[in-house]
């Protein structure tokens, strides 16, 4: 997003980038388009081998991949490098929807596909448009912004309702699950059934089990 006032002739620049933005579309439709359905694992860039979310996201993404799941991620270090490992070693497809930044980490080492794209929101598009169900393990602003992303396009009907799984650390999720019951719904903000659109598992059997059930009712 640049300032229209910065000096270029941005109603040109603008119309023009519609081309771009409309060619990046293409290319993550004909890359995505034949891969099942798949499962889309958000997490912190930032964790280390050592921490127990990149640990369960190795566990993760092996587990999905022996049950026959394709994993979506976005590509890069951290939890997204544990998921691709796992499924990577398991010998199942590992997708990484990677996004262009001056001072971003190359794709990790363990991606059997690779797409990458400029747009935050045509990314965004593509981790949700082919995916079953969205696993969700502790991050940043950017994991949480994934969250809600998420779950707003299935309580408003604009995707299918897939499981939106919350994995890994009671004390990172605790918090922000009692503040939903609290706050949101007190208030009034949320329905109660909006409450059953975000699954809680503390093991990768439970998130298995979610995605088996299939969509939430």
């Amino acid at each position: 997003m640049q300032d229209p006032e910065a000096g270029a002739d941005f109603t040109t620049e603008d119309t023009w980038r519609i081309f771009r933005i409309m060619a990046e579309f293409v290319d993550g439709f004909e890359a995505l388009s034949r891969v099942p359905k798949a499962v889309t694992v958000f997490g912190s860039a930032r964790a280390r081998r050592e921490d127990p979310e990149y640990q369960m996201g190795e566990q993760l993404g092996r587990a999905l991949a022996e049950a026959g799941h394709a994993v979506i991620t976005g590509g890069g270090p951290g939890v997204m490098e544990a998921v691709s490992k796992g499924a990577y070693e398991a010998g199942g497809r590992s997708i990484g929807v990677c996004i262009e930044l001056p001072r971003e980490e190359r794709p990790n080492d363990y991606l059997t596909d690779t797409v990458s794209f400029r747009y935050f929101f045509v990314r965004k598009v593509m981790f949700v448009k082919y995916a079953k169900a969205v696993v969700i393990l502790p991050g940043g602003f950017g994991t949480l912004d994934e969250l809600f992303e998420s779950v707003t396009l299935v309580q408003t009907r604009k995707v299918p309702r897939i499981p939106v799984i919350l994995a890994g650390d009671d004390e990172y999720w605790e918090g922000l699950l009692g503040w939903f019951e609290s706050t949101l719904l007190r208030q009034g903000k949320i329905s109660p059934g909006d409450l059953d659109l975000v699954k809680r598992a503390r093991s990768t059997e439970e998130v298995l089990s979610f995605i088996a059930a299939g969509p939430v009712r």
